[in-house]
């Protein structure tokens, strides 16, 4: 851990009987479900190993949910014992009826002393447990509402670790700096049991991964492996990557870009510490400029493609060999297949089959069945293509598309991708109604600040010539009202011309309006979709 203390692969299993044996003196039985909430650091990691070695099911919950959030999905699972950090400790509820609270970092607990404790870790003795018995529960907010139990065996977190050795194989002489949630299954387990596997070192950060916090990290660590969701990626293009490149004059002749981007990689990759062999992106699909960024650069980037319901890996690619805007090839052992495929254009719902594939969400029969076609495939709800070589492209959420006007299938993650090209805008978000399709967009800081200062230059003159009321200024004033809302007007009639000359008809945008503060997101920075439009119209 960067600025605290490190845990020993020989330190490994006594701490983590220790904790086993705790957990047997608090009562928690082979089925018990255990909460699990604290940042990222080496002691999560030894709590989930001692919680299952107890015969427990680990429910691991993700920090930024709210304290309505941790309490339902404390009563919710039946949580007997609640582990938690002091830096979290506020989040969470009081003890219940059924259910003990300890701190993570001394495992403080009412009634179990010292002593006994160390009685109960010597003679600690775990209880058998199947492959196909409950590992842990993964509790998502997803972007379309109401949480989920994700029950996932150990069986489908060992596989799909295992599965993973297609696109990379860690050693023991590699670091890898974790910077996305534990309490998420792609960092679970790409980023902590598949490391764990193979005796590689894993370093967390004391903060949150910042900018003023990953760089230094960056140069001290030197890791060999990182694990991102492509926003942090794409505003690191976007923000000091490309206008770096824009700046060179001879980078507008097109025959030259690929040398500046090439060397602009090797830039980016010492910025990365210069070790980096693997950069593994996934949790939403990347911005097709910036990815053809990265392989253009020839950075050691993955595309990878999975579901927390799939613990999570269902396709990938090895560095270097990436095929632009596809997801991959199957993991080991995973199939997958394009359901009921368009005549016309070949996409279909993705399903998939494997060890991997969860068991069904927790006390929620009726959504369980609905997981599953009628021959037992896992229904991922995204929409792709299969080429012949078996390699997937996710085209977008089956629950997101929109169906044009003509029968056409509209991808609002696709117009997003062409928006946040824009040197304006920061996020968007696509809706369709029956006005046609619109997007919200939040503009850059810079940009917002920009617009601002003009409103508040022509609202000053408008309330000037208010307070002469004399003569002609009423009418000064109004125009100087108008002249403020042309202003935002225009730049928002100049994104939406600049997207619609990009996109095909079927998919150019009627309105763009300005999205004020920032968008709400998943754990993987995805928007809360359900939230919008409605949420800034209340």
């Amino acid at each position: 851990m960067v600025g605290g203390k490190a845990v020993s692969y020989r330190d490994l299993e006594p701490r983590t009987r220790r904790i086993a044996a705790l957990m047997g003196l608090l009562g928690v039985k082979k089925g018990d479900r255990v909460a699990l909430l604290s940042e990222n650091r080496p002691e999560w990691g030894l709590c989930y190993f001692g919680i299952v070695r107890a015969g427990g099911i680990a429910v691991p919950i993700m920090t930024d949910f709210t304290s309505e959030q941790i309490s339902t999905i404390l009563d919710h699972s039946g949580s007997k014992v609640f582990i938690v950090s002091k830096r979290f400790a506020a989040k969470a509820p009081g003890e219940g009826e059924r259910r003990i609270v300890v701190s993570l970092e001394d495992f403080a607990a009412a009634g179990i002393e010292t002593e006994a404790l160390d009685r109960a870790a010597l003679s600690f003795a775990p209880p058998r447990v199947a492959a196909d018995e409950l590992a842990s529960i993964l509790y998502t907010s997803g972007t379309m509402g109401k949480p989920k139990g994700v029950m996932l065996t150990h069986r489908n977190l060992v596989y799909s670790a295992w599965s993973a050795t297609i696109f990379t194989i860690m050693r023991r002489t590699d670091r890898l700096l974790s910077i996305l949630p534990l309490a998420h299954a792609y960092e679970f387990t790409i980023g902590f049991l598949i490391p764990i596997m193979h005796g590689s070192a894993v370093y967390y950060l004391d903060r949150p991964p910042s900018a003023t916090a990953l760089l230094p990290a960056l140069a001290a660590i030197r890791p060999t492996i990182m694990l991102s969701v492509p926003l942090v990626i794409e505003k690191i293009y976007r923000s000091s990557v490309l206008p770096a490149l824009e700046k060179i004059s001879l980078y507008k002749i097109a025959a030259l870009r690929p040398v500046f981007e090439w060397a602009a990689g090797l830039k980016l990759k010492k910025t990365f510490g210069g070790k980096l062999r693997f950069f593994g992106i996934g949790g939403a699909p990347i911005a097709a400029d910036v990815e053809a960024f990265l392989h253009g650069a020839r950075f050691p980037y993955s595309i990878g493609y999975g579901l927390t319901e799939t613990a999570p890996l269902l396709a990938g690619n090895r560095p270097g060999k990436v095929r632009l805007h596809t997801t991959g090839i199957a993991a080991t052992g995973v199939s997958l297949r394009v359901a009921d495929p368009r005549p016309d254009t070949g996409e279909g719902e993705i399903q998939a089959r494997g060890p991997n594939v969860f068991s069904g969400y927790y006390r929620d029969p009726e959504r369980s069945a609905e997981a599953f076609s009628s021959d037992g495939w896992f229904r991922t709800g995204d929409l792709g293509v299969m080429d012949a070589h078996g390699r997937v492209t996710v085209r977008g959420r089956l629950k997101t598309m929109i169906l044009g006007a003509s029968g056409e299938n509209i991808y609002p993650e696709e117009i997003e991708a062409v928006l946040n090209t824009s040197p304006y805008v920061l996020e968007s978000l696509v809706y369709g109604d029956a006005k046609g399709l619109t997007a919200l967009v939040q503009l850059k800081p810079e940009v917002l600040d920009s617009l601002k200062s003009r409103i508040k230059d022509e609202l000053e003159v408008a309330a000037a010539s208010l307070a002469a009321a004399v003569g002609h200024a009423a009418q000064h004033a109004g125009e100087s009202l108008e002249a403020a809302e042309r202003s935002a007007a225009q730049l928002m009639d100049g994104i939406r011309r600049e997207a619609n000359f990009r996109l095909a008809a079927c998919s150019r945008l009627a309105r763009v309006e300005i999205q004020m503060e920032p968008f709400e997101k998943t754990p993987k920075q995805s928007i809360k979709r359900f939230l919008y439009p409605m949420k800034e119209r209340r």
